[in-house]
This record gives structure tokens, sequence and C-alpha cells, in this order.
């Protein structure tokens, strides 16, 4: 496995296996980029730790047991691939991304790198029938907008994982406007302005007459 200082220390947990498949992730991405923006171009320089570790750090907060997992707004993959390739036998992951591109993207990472998702091209609005034990998002959209992508996703037991930065505090604010839910912070690994929420029992709050 390639040798990583200790800014890459979630990448030293994972398996030769799960590694190899990440830099064929990697490189794939770095080909794609050339074509359609997917990342960034000022995060090339350091893809391993500003996608891919920060993906990696919502690892210990899964069901460890088999489950289910909905990515909104997959885009490049992140987190949602990420977490399939590192799970594979425990976590059936559904990513969700409107632009075709990317999802062609997504079905040459999972092709190439074995791992079997359901990739949704649609709008995050227009899904029905499909219900996650977690769902998770990343640089989509203000808190409050995610909840609501996310409630008719959920059963009662599910909880998201979002990952947001120096704002979050103001985006949970706004999203207790509108929302009753259980919260829990995390520093993120990644970012030191970041966090990661974890959010269960949602419900909306009812208007007032």
């Amino acid at each position: 496995m390639k040798q990583f200082d200790n800014t890459h220390r979630l990448l030293k947990n994972v398996s030769r296996e799960t590694f190899s498949h990440l830099e064929i992730y990697k490189t794939l991405l770095e080909a794609w980029q050339k074509k359609i923006n997917l990342v960034s171009s000022s995060t090339l320089p350091h893809l391993w730790e500003r996608h891919f570790e920060d993906s990696l750090q919502l690892l210990p907060y899964l069901p460890k047991i088999k489950s289910t997992l909905i990515d909104l707004g997959s885009g490049a993959g992140f987190p949602g691939l990420v977490l399939a390739i590192c799970r594979r036998k425990t976590l059936e992951v559904t990513l969700v991304e409107s632009d075709l591109r990317k999802c062609l993207f997504l079905e040459n990472v999972s092709r190439e790198t074995f791992s079997t998702v359901t990739i949704l091209r649609s709008r995050i609005e227009s899904l029905s029938e499909i219900k996650g034990d977690v769902i998770t998002a990343r640089g989509l959209a203000p808190l409050s907008d995610l909840l609501d992508y996310a409630f008719p996703l959920m059963k009662k037991t599910s909880f998201c994982l979002f990952l947001k930065g120096k704002d979050a505090e103001k985006e949970i604010e706004m999203a207790k406007k509108k929302w009753d839910f259980c919260l829990e912070i995390f520093p993120s690994l990644t970012d030191s302005k970041g966090r990661l929420l974890k959010i269960s029992h949602l419900k909306r709050i009812l208007p007032y007459d």
C-alpha cells in the first residue's frame, strides 16, 4: 500500500484491496475531470484528503449490520461511492444524480472498481418508492433544503449524515424553524471549520393557523 503521512490517517485504515480500488477511482476522476467538471480544480492536487478522506470519515457512523444508504446529489461520488467501495458486502448504496455525464462517470468507476451500486439519474424531488436507512449528502444545499429532500426517503429508524462547512451552526438554526430533530455534531477530520451532522427522528414543524 502507498505510504501516507499522518495527514492521511484515514486511508491507512482501509484494506489493501479497498485502497487499490480507490486508486483506480482517483485515476478515473483525474481523466474525466479534463472533459467535465467533477470537482473544483483547486482541489485536484489534494484529492486524497479533500474528497476521499472527507468521505471516509463517515464510516464509523454507519450501521454495523447490513443496511441501505441513499446519497443525494452524488456528483463525483463523494461520499456515496467511496462508502460503497469500502463497505461493499454490508452496504447497499443508491447514488442520486441528475446530470447524465456525471452518471456515466459514476457508472465507469463502479464498473472498474467492481462496486455494486444503483445509480438513479433523477432529480431528488422526483424520487418515489425508495427508502434508506442512511441518507447522505455533501456540498449539495443548505440544511433546511437537505431535510426537505431527505424526509420522504426516511423510515422511522433512518438517520442523515451531512458534511457541512463553516456555516453549519447558522444552517442548523434556520432548519430548526421548519424541522424538529435529534442532532449530534462531530468535528470534521479533514476541515478544521467543518462539521459532520447526524440527524434522526426528523419531524416537520406544522405552521400555526
